[in-house]
């Protein structure tokens, strides 16, 4: 698991709870003082999410994740940048969750109601990606890699969650007379 925002390092504490002891936990965080959290299989690393390098870096290190938690700074550049970065890392049957996304209608995050950058405008375009499959003219600018490999997008209150899986290619059967 990566969790983006380690801030006190209680969420930590709660994953390692829920997943276990042998699961792998990687935080990230800007703050330096986020490195005394890191415990046996809970690592942590110093640097911004929306750092192509840095993030790259960590994929080079550590590899895809089954499931990647955006907790993290809550910009639109920060949130999209992860997003666009890390999500064809999380492994098939895996999710990506962006938390805090009430900040997509905040002009301090760099949103605003509708606003076309917010990471919330951004969800909403993917579901055109999801429905790739079925727009017409098969080989359109909405049939990507998304698109097979992203099987539902949940939008709840402030969290939007990526569910990460190969879909199945599309086929028309006609029934009946």
């Amino acid at each position: 698991m990566l969790e983006i925002g380690v801030s006190q390092g209680g969420s930590l504490d709660m994953w390692r709870d829920y997943f276990g002891e042998q699961a792998l936990i990687v935080g990230i965080d800007i703050s330096e003082h986020c490195r005394s959290f890191e415990a046996h299989n809970t690592k942590i690393r110093i640097g911004s999410q929306e750092d192509p390098a840095f993030l790259r870096n960590l994929i080079s290190e550590f590899g895809d994740f089954d499931v990647v938690l955006d907790d993290g700074g809550h910009t639109m550049r920060q949130q999209i940048t992860s997003f666009e970065e890390l999500y064809g890392h999380v492994r098939m049957g895996g999710v990506y969750l962006v938390e805090d996304c009430h900040t997509s209608y905040q002009e301090q995050f760099g949103g605003g109601i509708r606003k076309p950058d917010s990471f919330i405008e951004f969800a909403k375009r993917k579901i055109d990606e999801l429905n790739g499959l079925h727009v017409q003219g098969y080989h359109s600018e909405f049939n990507t890699g998304f698109t097979r490999t992203t099987t539902g997008i949940s939008f709840h209150e402030s969290v939007v969650v990526f569910e990460r899986d190969q879909v199945p290619m599309i086929e028309s059967v006609q029934a009946g007379g």
